[in-house]
């Protein structure tokens, strides 16, 4: 099977009034592929000085990692009240450019031919460079990406994005706040992505592909926990799923599973 690769930034995440810790897709797609038996690796930035607090958790998923200093760290507070998020963006992560694309990340990406692009803002990705790394690639995309504007305070969600970010994309992951941002009175098919994702939380998933609609059902968790990157597990798993030749489907119902596994070890 052809390896798969996870792109983005880390992020420093403030959960609940706690210590800092680890965030990010790349950190938590990291969890949930070192559970599938699969060549993945990992590539992503964040500040020399986060580096220590990051890095390590990330590397200790046991993928390759490829990382690169940047000039600032993803930052958030999340705060939850059951599938309910409240988050403050308290810095904005470093943007990954066109020529960076072509050059160190196209070497680290390696044969990926399955890539999974988890930005936190939408100023991670530019239109641009989701061209050059889906260029040979399926490409999948965490809806974060468009409805994230680069600022921080509150976290708003908005439909202001370049419709150019969509045109690569074989995959789109949107949470169910995301989809109603990005969709609104469309339907599915009108954004022109092959196949779109909307998790639900503990409503499971709906998975739209090729004009097809089916939901799949959330395993249930004994204990209410910690959610955050789900959604990021989910896209991992699902985007593993599909490349090993599962219907989008039975990809979804993987991804569940695992998602599912994951959260009970938290609870644990």
């Amino acid at each position: 099977m052809p390896p798969l690769a996870v792109i983005g930034n880390l992020a420093r995440d403030v959960v609940d009034g706690r210590a800092p810790r680890v965030g990010g897709g790349a950190f938590h797609c990291a969890r949930a592929l070192r559970l599938l038996d699969r060549p993945a690796r990992v590539i992503t930035k964040c500040a020399e000085a986060d580096r220590a607090l990051l890095l390590p958790a990330l590397v200790a998923q046991g993928l390759p990692v490829r990382w690169r200093q940047s000039g600032s760290t993803s930052a958030f507070a999340l705060q939850y009240r059951g599938d309910e998020r409240e988050m403050e963006v308290e810095g904005l992560g470093p943007e990954w450019t066109a020529d960076e694309a072509r050059g160190w990340v196209r070497a680290a990406l390696g044969g990926a031919r399955w890539v999974h692009v988890a930005p936190l803002a939408r100023s991670d990705f530019p239109a641009e460079t989701l061209a050059e790394l889906a260029s040979g690639r399926t490409l999948s995309l965490d809806g974060q990406g468009l409805v994230r504007p680069a600022r921080t305070g509150p976290l708003e969600l908005d439909r202001d994005f370049d419709p150019a970010l969509l045109e690569h994309v074989q995959v789109l992951k949107l949470a169910e706040d995301e989809a109603r941002v990005v969709l609104g009175d469309l339907d599915f098919e009108d954004l022109g992505v092959p196949e779109i994702i909307v998790t639900l939380g503990s409503g499971g998933s709906l998975v739209w592909a090729r004009g097809k609609l089916e939901r799949v059902p959330a395993c249930p968790v004994r204990e209410l926990v910690d959610p955050t990157g789900a959604g990021d597990a989910f896209a991992a798993v699902y985007m593993a799923g599909r490349s090993a030749g599962r219907p989008p489907a039975a990809a979804a119902r993987q991804a569940t599973s695992v998602v599912a596994a994951l959260l009970a070890r938290r609870a644990a």
